[in-house]
């Protein structure tokens, strides 16, 4: 990569691009599985419905059969047949947040659900796992760790928070059930109370750090500081009841001080935090998506930020008003056709790559999801892009929703595949926009408000005390 991320996706590049450089891309002209040209006329409503049911096949149709947890992709030019069973702890949690938008909009019918969330928390009692936490990839017919690169062989904090997320709305969600919904919730709280957060503090450090291996130790020695993707963990981790972590452990570590406030700005918005690696224009738009899926940023404060919407919505804005400025003048780029993150791409040479865009590492290429994603910060920006691709640009739809990575610019050249992470919080983020489901069932959990309060985080929406 052209600049440095401090966050998964600087490592998931090398091990995507390993895995994925074999094939190559698809055009406009090739045909497409499920594509066909929604009405002009379709409302709002019904759009964000359609996606929503979409990007729920992923994890409803697509799982992995044994385990039916998210798998880590999927293909529908090209699957790997020693991929088809590794599944992804940390999309999997996007993808049970999923699942619960699937029951609210009558996509699936909740007993049948109450039936697969079981199944999944079953297996995840038995998987394998390293103080608590899980790997990044699991085997999904044997629950062994499936090793994600180079001394990575082990336990991932950051992916289990991601996962952990979903644990605890399923939880809430069906607490008060009938029987059934009863014991899926207590298996999910004992699920996440036996984290271990406080162990990947390394003998008390001060931070957390990413990962830990019963091979390998702490060799990957890579700390958890902000800002990007990883404010969950600290939230998490504070709010354990088990194994908790304590509030100069988010101040120092992920905060470092407050060294990580910016006065920068860009377009007139303020950016209010460094993002590592891309303080111009900030980072790729995922960092704005994997916390915030459970945690709601709207009047949301602690010591340094006064409002974390702030932070999300601008993030966004700029991304948006840069496409909308164009300054490389790559064809279709607009109020119709933005959005940048970590994805699949399109390399020099036509094959199919992996690349953490951003306004700084902008090749031409569109992930869907990074706008789509964005709904709660830019309704009327995020809408005007399902819209485009919805009704003008089929070939970029397929089975399970849009496509992970487009380009209008490159003669409508799309790859048909998907990410879990990716396409994981599509209907999660939506739903929030649309009724708050996730948000209100996480930040009502007693235990996250006893965590936010120690960390000395306010809300104008919620009642801390």
């Amino acid at each position: 990569m052209g600049f440095k991320i401090y966050g998964m996706k600087k490592i998931k590049a090398a091990i995507l691009l390993s895995a994925i450089l074999l094939t190559s891309c698809k055009s406009a002209s090739s045909t497409q599985k499920n594509a066909s040209t929604v009405s002009k006329n379709i409302t709002d409503v019904q759009l964000m419905d359609r996606v929503q049911r979409d990007a729920l096949k992923y994890f409803w149709d697509f799982a992995e059969p044994n385990s039916l947890m998210g798998r880590e992709r999927y293909h529908e030019d090209f699957y790997p047949k020693n991929d088809a069973n590794v599944v992804t702890t940390g999309g999997s949690g996007f993808g049970l947040m999923t699942i619960l938008v699937g029951i609210e909009r009558g996509f699936i019918p909740r007993k049948e659900a109450v039936k697969r969330l079981s199944h999944i928390a079953d297996f995840l009692a038995k998987a394998d796992r390293h103080h608590g936490a899980w790997p990044h990839w699991l085997n999904g017919e044997t629950g062994k760790t499936v090793n994600f690169g180079n001394k990575d062989s082990g336990g991932d904090i950051v992916e289990t928070a991601f996962l952990t997320q979903g644990l605890m709305v399923v939880r809430e969600y069906f607490k008060n059930g009938n029987a059934e919904e009863k014991a899926l919730a207590e298996k999910m709280d004992k699920l996440w109370k036996g984290v271990e957060w406080n162990w990947y503090t390394k003998g008390g450090e001060k931070v957390l750090y990413w990962h830990w291996s019963p091979i390998d130790g702490w060799l990957m020695n890579h700390k958890i500081q902000g800002y990007d993707e990883t404010l969950i963990t600290y939230i998490l981790a504070a709010s354990s009841p088990t194994y908790p972590i304590d509030a100069e452990t988010y101040y120092q570590g992920f905060t470092r001080n407050g060294g990580y406030l910016t006065s920068n700005t860009k377009y007139g918005l303020p950016l209010i935090v460094k993002h590592n690696g891309a303080e111009e224009y900030g980072g790729p738009m995922f960092w704005e998506h994997y916390s915030y899926l459970a945690l709601d940023p709207n009047g949301l404060s602690d010591r340094y930020i006064k409002n974390y919407f702030d932070l999300t919505r601008n993030h966004a804005l700029i991304q948006y008003r840069y496409s909308v400025e164009n300054p490389k003048k790559f064809k279709g780029y607009g109020e119709n056709y933005w959005g940048l993150t970590a994805s699949y791409t399109r390399n020099p040479d036509g094959s199919v790559g992996y690349r953490a865009h951003n306004p700084k590492e902008d090749n031409g290429v569109i992930a869907p999801t990074a706008a789509i994603s964005s709904m709660p910060y830019t309704p009327k920006e995020s809408l005007n892009v399902l819209r485009f691709l919805y009704t003008q640009k089929p070939q970029f739809i397929g089975s399970a929703g849009p496509y992970d990575a487009t380009s209008v610019h490159f003669d409508n050249w799309f790859t048909p595949r998907y990410l879990a992470i990716d396409q994981g919080t599509i209907a999660p983020m939506i739903e929030n926009y649309r009724t708050g489901l996730l948000w209100k069932l996480f930040m009502n959990a007693p235990e996250i408000k006893a965590g936010l309060k120690k960390l000395d985080f306010k809300s104008t929406k919620y009642n801390l005390k």
